[in-house]
């Protein structure tokens, strides 16, 4: 006899690697969120019992993911960017690339803890050198809400540090 979960995936894996493909434009990284969301799913296992949309539910979750996963990517690409502008001589070490790369992906793990304009916020400072003004010209709030973001910002840099 097949579980609920067993049910949904069943019916909806091959639907849910074709929704992500068509946003991502490859099928490798359509089918490792896919595994990705259905990890989310059986967290809360218990949900799948009486599921009316199942779709929308995996959609939601997907799109989270998805979220993340330009995320992530559009940091990595500012940093090879960034790598790329070195001149020759200071160029880093293998080793040192991947402390690196490791630093920012727990830099990603901290910023996904922020709402999404907090840390649209906090990156165009942090990372860009954006000046407050600069940003809520960038991005349309007001100085003060970026002041409130970037509290949002440090304080949840403190909180990891201790």
């Amino acid at each position: 006899m097949s579980t609920p979960l067993q049910i949904l995936y069943e019916d909806n894996h091959d639907w849910l690697c074709q929704w992500l493909r068509r946003r991502l434009g490859c099928s490798h990284e359509a089918a490792d969120l896919a595994h990705d969301t259905f990890l989310r799913v059986l967290r809360r296992a218990d949900a799948t019992a009486s599921l009316r949309e199942p779709r929308a539910f995996l959609t939601t979750i997907a799109r989270g993911l998805l979220n993340d996963h330009w995320r992530r990517r559009s940091l990595e690409q500012a940093w090879l960017q960034a790598l790329a502008s070195l001149p020759q001589e200071v160029a880093a070490s293998p080793e040192t690339l991947l402390s690196m790369r490791q630093a920012l992906q727990e830099l990603d793990g901290l910023l996904a803890g922020l709402a999404p304009k907090a840390r649209e916020v906090f990156v165009l400072s942090q990372l860009e050198g954006l000046g407050y003004a600069q940003i809520a010209a960038r991005t349309g709030l007001s100085e003060r809400t970026v002041k409130r973001y970037m509290a949002q910002g440090f304080a949840l840099c403190l909180t990891l540090l201790d």
